[in-house]
């Protein structure tokens, strides 16, 4: 039998009084009302009522077992209360992944208005460029980059990852405009040390064929590096606009080389499938979907250009 609803059954045996009136308040019959009260006799090896024609009695052990139960039985009502206001208000902890870039230079901004919008709601943002297991790592959600895995999740489409090529104006003035990316043979170009041979300044020129490059003085696993290094002029950054755009906005950078830049690549919101998801990730989505949908693709700023 259920071990609980015997737990319930016993508890309002002790508290009416009598079989007949926990039958009436659970409208089962007061012979299961008993079977109810043998199973847990039985599992407990020992007597919980004392009974006789007329009356009954808590044992001793009945009435230790009685006070428990009720402690027993009021936690599990504290735990689907609380559980019940999780579907029903966005509060708890909302655990996220996201790449590097993406979740320093916009997320993590973003995700303080979220904060602010939903007080009971508190967030772990974890950022780092592998892809993490949602189930084994237990993340709420997670924000990907490139064409996805066929892994189960829900995705849901964001803006377009969109990459720049770009330098400093003190560079360019010194060392020139490279106009094709035959061009950067001569420039002194900042290596992202993640990327494979067969993405790695994957330019092609007019003939179909990727540029041959020097090798490189100043390579990094950060993008953060890499920029910081083309703002003191040191040589042409390839990194993504998320990272490069306010720089090239405020003329820091010149976005160079535009008809030769990589293929944007998709990017996705991918969540675990639920039936009913709790109110912080459905708050959460709506929110991501909103600030950073397809639809914002196309309102970027203009960029300053070399002629």
């Amino acid at each position: 039998m259920d071990k609980l609803l015997s737990m319930e059954v016993f508890v309002a045996v002790v508290d009416k009084g009598s079989f007949t009136a926990a039958s009436e308040a659970f409208n089962i019959s007061p012979v299961m009302v008993g079977k109810h009260i043998r199973s847990l006799e039985e599992r407990l090896g020992a007597r919980l009522l004392a009974r006789t024609t007329r009356r009954q009695r808590l044992t001793e052990i009945g009435q230790r077992y009685a006070e428990r139960c009720r402690l027993i039985l009021a936690d599990i009502r504290a735990a689907e209360s609380g559980a019940e206001a999780m579907r029903t208000a966005p509060r708890g902890m909302l655990k996220v992944n996201a790449p590097v870039s993406f979740g320093t230079q916009w997320l993590a901004p973003a995700m303080t208005d979220y904060l602010a919008l939903h007080p009971e709601v508190s967030l772990d943002l974890q950022l780092n460029d592998r892809v993490v297991d949602l189930v084994e790592e237990g993340f709420d959600a997670a924000i990907r980059i490139g064409v996805l895995d066929d892994s189960g999740m829900v995705a849901r489409p964001l803006m377009l990852y969109r990459m720049l090529i770009c330098a400093s104006p003190s560079y360019l003035e010194r060392a020139g405009i490279p106009k094709t990316p035959r061009d950067l043979a001569a420039h002194q170009c900042l290596d992202y040390s993640h990327w494979n041979k067969r993405v790695r300044w994957m330019l092609n020129d007019e003939d179909g064929d990727a540029p041959e490059l020097p090798a490189t003085r100043f390579r990094s696993n950060n993008g953060q590096a890499l920029r910081m290094a083309a703002l003191r002029g040191y040589g042409v950054v390839m990194q993504s606009e998320v990272l490069l755009g306010e720089d090239v906005e405020a003329g820091r950078l010149v976005s160079l080389l535009e008809a030769y830049v990589p293929v944007p690549r998709p990017m996705h919101l991918i969540y675990p499938h639920d039936r009913q998801p709790t109110p912080k990730l459905t708050t959460f989505i709506d929110f991501v979907l909103e600030r950073f949908g397809p639809e914002g693709q196309s309102a970027k700023p203009a960029r300053r250009r070399y002629k």
